[in-house]
């Protein structure tokens, strides 16, 4: 994470190399980063693009001490995907599928070319998702949050970043009563299947499901959805 008074001086590999006067392909092979008291990146384990603070690179290049980084306890401490999903107990996959939300992509912080977001602006997406409090039945008569045109296109967005998603994850995202999301989660992983199984005619549903990652438990869903669409076929 990245305090926000110290965005200016996040150092990334190619800002790193010119520090040390080192070509970019001699930095990529000898990684100087990986050498005894070089200061931990502040990116979150497992980042694709990983961030230094320059004053600490800069006081370990001149052989001073390394000085602390600030407390991490503001509030506006800028997250990157990884730190973001943390705060709200998902995967990173799950959180790119919420980066979409019109909550949140006007927040977005870009961190030489990294997206991070302020914690305040995760906590508050977290306290205000529609849904979060509903229960799976809704009350007779009630609406969905989100326009039916609107609904699969949001659907779809989670599902293609994280294939095995519940519906109730989708419920507390786009606010939608619990049997749309469940018809809309079906409908969806059965046109993908039958997309994949006629460009594979050999492939077996089972193992078309496997290979888009979708969880054993929602199968029988899907394969009555399949089984429906066959028989309104005309013969």
């Amino acid at each position: 994470m990245i305090h926000p008074d110290r965005q200016h001086l996040v150092r990334t590999r190619e800002l790193l190399a010119q520090d040390m006067g080192m070509a970019m392909g001699t930095f990529r092979n000898k990684k100087p980063y990986t050498q005894p008291g070089f200061p931990a990146p502040i990116s979150s384990a497992g980042a694709r693009t990983l961030l230094w603070d320059g004053e600490q690179t800069a006081a370990f290049l001149a052989g001073d001490t390394v000085p602390d980084l600030p407390s991490a306890g503001k509030t506006d401490m800028l997250l990157d995907r990884q730190e973001a999903a943390a705060e709200l107990g998902v995967t990173p996959r799950t959180w790119d599928g919420y980066a979409t939300d019109p909550r949140l992509t006007p927040h977005i912080v870009d961190v030489h070319g990294v997206d991070h977001w302020p914690r305040s602006t995760v906590h508050a997406f977290r306290d205000s998702r529609p849904g979060k409090s509903a229960a799976p039945g809704r009350p007779k008569g009630s609406t969905d949050a989100v326009p039916r045109g609107e609904l699969r296109a949001r659907v779809a967005v989670l599902l293609d970043a994280e294939p095995a998603i519940t519906i109730a994850s989708v419920q507390e995202t786009v606010g939608a009563a619990y049997a749309s999301v469940q018809r809309a989660l079906a409908e969806l992983r059965s046109e993908q299947i039958a997309t994949l199984v006629k460009a594979h005619p050999e492939l077996p549903f089972e193992a078309a499901a496997d290979r888009l990652g979708y969880p054993s438990a929602v199968r029988r869903g899907i394969r009555a959805v399949l089984d429906r669409e066959d028989a309104e076929v005309p013969k």
